[in-house]
């Protein structure tokens, strides 16, 4: 049963407000379509030299147990030396510690073979990047099983398996948003250009599975991530990242899925996302948590966003934090996005938009100021079986979200909402992890969308159903907002709302 709850005051929309709404969403979806037509016209894999360099011939022993990192280095080295080509695994079970990739160099894993992180610390040497970032300095992230820095022309690809062995009994250590101690890494990259990965599966690594910083063309093609193994079990994580292909990938995920980051203080841009299935016990498609660089150009389209079906093992439940999270809290600005034809599911809070002022930088460095987050397109999304919370726009005294469009936005929630939610204070946490959870998690003031601090946001041909009774409006506004518009209706503050 639909509910459609009155919400104070009503205006008739301006001709000025309709008419500057269309200009700018006309303009946004012509100019993003453009770069996503251009990315997929001339994004293309590098030319893979056809040598093949069997990892057997230097020495590797499919075995199961037998560690085999040096004579695998051996083959990467020679391969590169020798101008590129293929590095195979053809047959059986490859143990290995951290290897470095290089240049020409492309991982082939065959149908039969199976590559197995190390299970000993030991065999994970620290590598540290020669580019200076929050990754670097503050998080200090420097371990990993597969590991590249400034290389050209480099991937992994192949019917077969890496298997990182991430689990907790392997790699123990606590959940974290700072430092990660203990537990590698699965793949990193760093300044690197012309990077592939295609239809691998990249199976449980101890913490985050990639992790690609201020690289250049990339393209991921049908890989399969399943990163339920541990904490802080991201599924992909490009940062700064300039022309980025994701197509036809599952990432299910204990951690957010996939998640453009800004750590390195670079623009990521020029991104396309389409044909993929998300899943995550966090976050499905995120921008952050680390902010400090800019997020714009994004296309993302034809997904399956949001937690993870009762068939899957998740071991923090089945729920997504969030189908969809927009945010800058470091200075980044966050603009020009594009998400179209999605489903999201199984989300407490199927869209949560967010400007903060954590403003996190590097050791004795100035931070930044806060940063936008406005011209923000999100249509044709649908979905079932998401939770109590509701949806979240936020932004922060002064520093509103601005020009935001969700088009026939037509979601399930679960309901049952009572009446005491209705005035609920909804904190402001400005300088916080930006997290969905943290802001009243068991329910918002209203089952749809709560606003606050925002201008300009237009959300229209909206259908919100809670299953159950919800005492609580569709939606409800804050203090400092104007130009909230939800199907046609413009809303207006009688007085200042929580």
């Amino acid at each position: 049963m639909k509910y459609i709850v009155s919400i104070g005051l009503f205006a008739v929309i301006s001709l000025y407000s309709f008419a500057q709404k269309a200009e700018w969403e006309k303009t946004q979806k012509i100019v993003l379509n453009k770069m996503a037509d251009s990315l997929t016209a001339n994004l293309k894999p590098w030319k893979v030299p056809n040598k093949i360099f069997k990892v057997e011939k230097y020495g590797a022993v499919a075995d199961s147990h037998s560690l085999n990192t040096i004579a695998i280095q051996n083959a990467i080295d020679a391969c590169s030396e020798k101008g590129g080509g293929i590095v195979l695994f053809s047959k059986g079970e490859y143990v290995t510690g951290t290897i470095i990739l290089k240049s020409g160099v492309m991982l082939e894993v065959a149908k039969d073979a199976k590559i197995l992180g190390s299970t000993n610390l030991v065999d994970y040497p620290e590598k540290i990047e020669e580019f200076k970032s929050v990754m670097s300095e503050n998080h200090k992230y420097r371990q990993s099983l597969i590991y590249a820095e400034k290389c050209v022309n480099v991937g992994i690809r192949g019917s077969g398996e890496i298997y990182f062995r991430g689990e907790k009994k392997n790699f123990p250590g606590k959940e974290t948003i700072g430092e990660i101690i203990g537990r590698p890494f699965g793949i990193r990259m760093i300044e690197c250009k012309n990077v592939v990965l295609q239809n691998i599966f990249l199976h449980n690594s101890a913490a985050w599975m990639q992790s690609y910083i201020l690289c250049q063309n990339l393209i991921f093609e049908g890989i399969k991530v399943i990163n339920q193994a541990n904490f802080n079990n991201d599924g992909l994580d490009p940062d700064g990242c300039t022309n980025v292909i994701v197509r036809n990938c599952y990432i299910n995920s204990e951690d957010d899925a996939l998640c453009l980051k800004g750590a390195s203080g670079m623009p990521s841009k020029n991104i396309l996302l389409e044909n993929s299935t998300f899943l995550s016990s966090c976050n499905a498609l995120k921008t952050g948590t680390d902010t400090q660089g800019d997020f714009f150009n994004i296309v993302a389209r034809n997904l399956k966003l949001g937690g993870i079906p009762d068939t899957m093992i998740a071991p923090k439940g089945h729920d997504a934090s969030t189908g969809i999270t927009l945010a800058t809290v470091d200075g980044g600005n966050v603009h020009d996005i594009m998400i179209s034809n999605v489903t999201i599911e199984r989300a407490r809070c199927p869209v949560f938009i967010r400007i903060g002022n954590r403003l996190r930088s590097m050791p004795n460095t100035i931070a930044k100021e806060v940063g936008y987050l406005k011209y923000i397109i999100i249509e044709n999304v649908s979905g079932e079986n998401n939770y109590k919370q509701g949806s979240l726009i936020l932004g922060i005294k002064d520093h509103p979200v601005s020009d935001v469009l969700i088009d026939n936005y037509k979601i399930q929630m679960e309901g049952g909402g009572d009446a005491a939610l209705i005035d609920k204070e909804v904190a402001e946490k400005e300088s916080g992890y930006p997290d969905a959870g943290s802001f009243s998690k068991q329910g918002l003031p209203s089952f749809g969308f709560y606003i606050r601090n925002a201008t300009k946001i237009y959300i229209n041909n909206a259908e919100i159903i809670p299953i159950k009774f919800d005492a609580r409006p569709i939606i409800k506004v804050g203090r400092e907002i104007n130009e909230i518009f939800f199907n046609s209706k413009a809303i207006n503050l009688t007085q200042v709302l929580p």
